[in-house]
């Protein structure tokens, strides 16, 4: 029976979607559809309940699902440690990351990667929005927040540090604040998130303040907002990695150069994630330790 068939029914089964399935693995929903009808002829078993509202599994689907998930995982290590015979590396390896952090800091690195590990196919996903790991398929993530929580293992990359940074001109034009409180005189620039829209926090000598902003520019995207802040649009609040160059070169002044400043936590950083597994694929593990070696 055709293992990739069988994988396809898998996904099917965590999405409960035809459709959910097609827009993962890009191909047509019919494609995915007559897939799992495939496998369904040749058991001789209905595994799916269709209706027009839901897609579940029947009992003997749910019976089936069970015995096949831990077989389909031993092919899965079979392959890997028959790879590890192989002293390159190879393989296709999903990396997902934001598009900010995947365009500041994972992209000037590809070079050198590709150099490292010329067998790696890498498929570099930027997407601000976090996706399911093992849904997607994603073998590693780099997310951006406080200590991940749940069932993924993960090592914190580099701690984040975030700066309230202005262009020069508008600095010119509109005067310099000398302190946390009188951001609430500028229009700040303002990221879409629900924590970042209203409040900064700052910390000097273990003394924190909460500073409400204000201000008629929301960005989603971090790229964007930083480049709206070049443009002299108004102060505004970005990571260290997104900053630094800007710093140096003098196209965006740091404010605030005495104090911590957040918009959630002051312990937050880029953590490497992936699926908790019993054995981690040669190529994934490759992967992670140049991410590490790097990024660090």
């Amino acid at each position: 029976m055709d293992i990739t068939a069988l994988r396809t029914v898998q996904l099917v089964a965590h999405h409960q979607s035809f459709a959910a399935v097609a827009r993962v693995l890009d191909v047509d929903p019919s494609s995915v559809s007559r897939t799992v009808a495939g496998i369904e002829g040749q058991l001789g078993l209905r595994l799916f309940q269709r209706s027009t509202r839901q897609l579940t599994l029947t009992e003997a689907g749910s019976v089936y699902l069970a015995r096949i998930g831990p077989l389909l995982d031993d092919m899965d290590l079979a392959r890997d440690a028959a790879a590890e015979v192989s002293t390159q590396p190879s393989g296709r390896v999903r990396l997902t990351a934001s598009v900010a952090f995947g365009q500041e800091v994972i992209v000037p690195h590809l070079a050198d990667l590709r150099a490292a590990l010329p067998e790696i196919e890498l498929e570099l996903i930027l997407n601000d929005q976090t996706i399911d790991l093992v849904a997607g398929q994603i073998d590693i993530a780099i997310r951006l927040a406080p200590a991940p929580k749940g069932d993924l293992i993960s090592t914190r990359l580099r701690s984040t540090r975030y700066r309230v940074v202005a262009s020069p001109d508008y600095l010119d034009q509109h005067g310099r604040p000398r302190k946390p409180e009188a951001l609430t005189d500028h229009a700040c620039l303002r990221m879409t998130l629900p924590d970042y829209r209203t409040e900064w926090r700052f910390r000097k000598n273990q003394t924190e303040k909460i500073v409400g902003v204000t201000g008629p520019i929301l960005i989603s995207n971090a790229l964007a907002l930083r480049a709206a802040a070049r443009n002299g649009l108004g102060p505004a609040l970005l990571a260290n990695w997104m900053t630094e160059t800007d710093l140096a070169q003098g196209t965006l002044v740091d404010l605030f150069p005495d104090h911590d400043v957040t918009a959630t936590t002051f312990d937050t950083g880029a953590w490497l994630l992936y699926p908790s597994r019993t054995y981690l694929p040669t190529k994934v593990r490759a992967v992670i330790d140049f991410l590490r070696a790097r990024l660090r």
